[in-house]
């Protein structure tokens, strides 16, 4: 199938690979995704739907000739979405986590950016066929289905552990949110208290009205705030998280070549005569791939630990950055409102 290893290298740069818009058609998310031609000015556009992504992670686990397959810490995809559940958003959050969190999808379009990139980048998974023909074929993938194996029963089993991972930041981000709203909504009431009648209504429509405006700016200061954490922090706690499960789930797939190796053992010791010489030839492949499989599991640890310390160093001076930034802004910001509401008693 379409997904097989091949010696040519990834066409497109795996930095330039960006999702540049999202649009929604009923329950169907469409996504552009844009990159650059290597060693030329061109760019290329294509547009995927979840089904797409999906059959590109399917065409991956599927190389079946690729040597120490099992050994590869696969970049790991994110859930599919249910734009239809969206407004529920105890659904949404089980489901999706952080990235359910955030405007038009844009934390949801950014994960799938990551991913993209995580495997354009990887020395062995960026020469699958497949991934070129994803980022540079118009016509749409999805249709084609890979087989399912023990990759997706793996994924699925550690998916729901992976749901409760960083409640405590996420919880932090929805209250943020919620006080945005609620500041929101208390500085809309304070209009309706102001009142022309007298002098002593036109006083207190001037406190209210000024009042209002600094609740206004609060509001945006926790939306500020809420969208620094979800577009860093969290969406580097959430690509931790999925990884870790990755490399779990390499390690499984290990597990289980060791198993069968052993089994191998014991069916040779036990073998007849006539077909021992059989069995120690089917032995010393097993082993032969069972030592390659581990071989590239070290490396791909390896690879992996010293990555993932630069990805989340990354997202953490981003996160300390934006953070800083608003607490800046915002800061001058309250003291014109202070120094306006001095003004105002001295009148």
């Amino acid at each position: 199938m379409e997904g097989s290893s091949a010696e040519a290298a990834l066409s497109v740069s795996a930095s330039s690979i960006r999702i540049t818009d999202v649009t929604q058609d009923g329950d169907v998310l469409t996504f552009a995704i844009a990159s650059q031609k290597l060693n030329s000015s061109a760019g290329v556009c294509v547009f995927r739907i979840y089904e797409d992504f999906d059959w590109l992670q399917q065409s991956l686990f599927s190389q079946e000739n690729l040597p120490g397959l099992h050994g590869i810490i696969f970049p790991p995809l994110p859930s599919k979405a249910l734009p239809s559940q969206s407004n529920t958003q105890t659904k949404a959050l089980k489901q999706l986590g952080f990235l359910a969190l955030g405007q038009d999808w844009q934390s949801y379009c950014k994960a799938l950016e990551f991913y993209l990139q995580q495997v354009a980048a990887h020395p062995t998974l960026c020469k699958c066929k497949a991934l070129d023909s994803f980022l540079i074929n118009s016509e749409s993938p999805g249709k084609q289905r890979g087989r399912k194996g023990i990759f997706n029963r793996l994924s699925q089993a550690v998916e729901e552990m992976r749901k409760e991972s960083h409640k405590k930041l996420l919880d932090i981000v929805m209250t943020e949110q919620k006080l945005a709203l609620a500041c929101g909504h208390f500085s809309t009431s304070l209009h309706l208290c102001v009142n022309q009648d007298d002098a002593a209504a036109v006083a207190f429509s001037k406190v209210c009205l000024k009042l209002s405006d600094v609740l206004e700016a609060v509001k945006r200061n926790f939306e500020k705030v809420a969208s620094n954490n979800l577009s860093t922090l969290g969406l580097g706690l959430d690509l931790e998280s999925r990884y870790q499960e990755a490399e779990k789930e390499m390690l499984f797939r290990r597990t289980c070549k060791l198993i069968e190796l052993e089994t191998v053992k014991k069916g040779t010791e036990k073998a007849k005569a006539n077909k021992r010489e059989v069995m120690e030839a089917f032995q010393t492949a097993a082993e032969k791939e069972f030592n390659l499989i581990s071989y590239v599991a070290k490396e791909e640890i390896e690879r992996f630990h010293s990555s993932r310390v630069n990805v989340l160093k990354n997202f953490l001076i981003g996160w300390c950055e934006l953070q800083l930034n608003t607490a800046k802004e915002f800061a001058e910001l309250y003291s014109q409102h202070l120094e306006a509401c001095r003004n105002m008693y001295s009148e």
